[in-house]
């Protein structure tokens, strides 16, 4: 197991993947699917739901926490793609509306966590888990931006090929990945330790709660299973990882889960 402090009797990490913290085309799209207004709003100069890190840095600042934000620098429909994918629904929930991490806005906010004792750490785009160079070159624009190397991140969508990806973020120069986990489920399913895939200084951080894959978050029943974790991980003595999509605490968008 891993040493836990003997005050402590269990590890939680925090964790955030910076997907979109703008709020695009999806405004028009969830106001005609579900018949709210409010989305028409949000699509308005000046309005950004998604926007949530000063709330977050605030929160997590009051309760005495600090987490890893991991920022995606992903591929751009139009730019990116061949035309004949522009018309495909699974291409836009992909890859239209991102954000570079070099705009300034995102320089700003990656300065201020870092600045503020916040990880800032590299989310690999939906392909780069089985191409080394694009992942590399992913890290190397992040810690263009932050001005020192980061030490770890999670892959989109938890995308991973075993172990040939953690080869890949070893190789990179990372110190950790935290990837491994289910997109249908929650719990310990790999255990209560960090894994050594490699019998070396690699860790990775096995996912226990991605908060989408919760019970409704309005619904007492999340909370009972967020505090059951707990109470396993204490009784464990277990290394838990959590992960909260920033956009996840506007509150119109997602009722209950900030």
């Amino acid at each position: 197991m891993t040493s836990i402090d003997e005050d402590h009797s269990f590890a939680l990490c925090l964790t955030h993947d910076v997907d979109r913290p703008y709020k695009t085309y999806q405004s028009v799209y969830y106001a005609i699917t579900n018949r709210d207004p409010h989305h028409i709003s949000t699509a308005l100069r000046g309005r950004n739901p998604y926007w949530q890190f000063e709330d977050i840095m605030a929160l997590e600042e009051d309760l005495g926490v600090r987490s890893a934000f991991y920022f995606l620098q992903e591929q751009r429909l139009f730019r990116d793609k061949p035309p004949w994918t522009w018309f495909r629904p699974s291409y836009w929930r992909l890859y239209a509306g991102r954000y570079s991490v070099t705009d300034p806005a995102i320089v700003d906010v990656i300065e201020r966590l870092d600045a503020g004792g916040w990880e800032v750490g590299l989310h690999g785009s939906y392909e780069s888990y089985l191409d080394d160079d694009l992942l590399a070159r992913e890290k190397a624009t992040v810690e263009d931006v932050l001005g020192h190397p980061v030490v770890g991140g999670r892959q989109h969508y938890l995308n991973l090929e075993v172990p040939t990806t953690w080869r890949y973020h070893s190789e990179a120069g990372l110190k950790y990945d935290a990837s491994l986990g289910s997109q249908t489920g929650y719990g310990f399913q790999y255990g209560y330790d960090v894994l050594r895939p490699f019998d070396d200084e690699f860790v990775v951080f096995p996912l226990t709660i991605m908060e989408s894959r919760l019970p409704p978050a309005t619904s007492e029943e999340a909370w009972r299973e967020c505090e059951r974790l707990l109470e396993e991980a204490r009784d464990n003595d277990a290394v838990m990882t959590v992960l909260w999509h920033p956009c996840y605490f506007s509150e119109h968008d997602y009722p209950g889960y900030g």
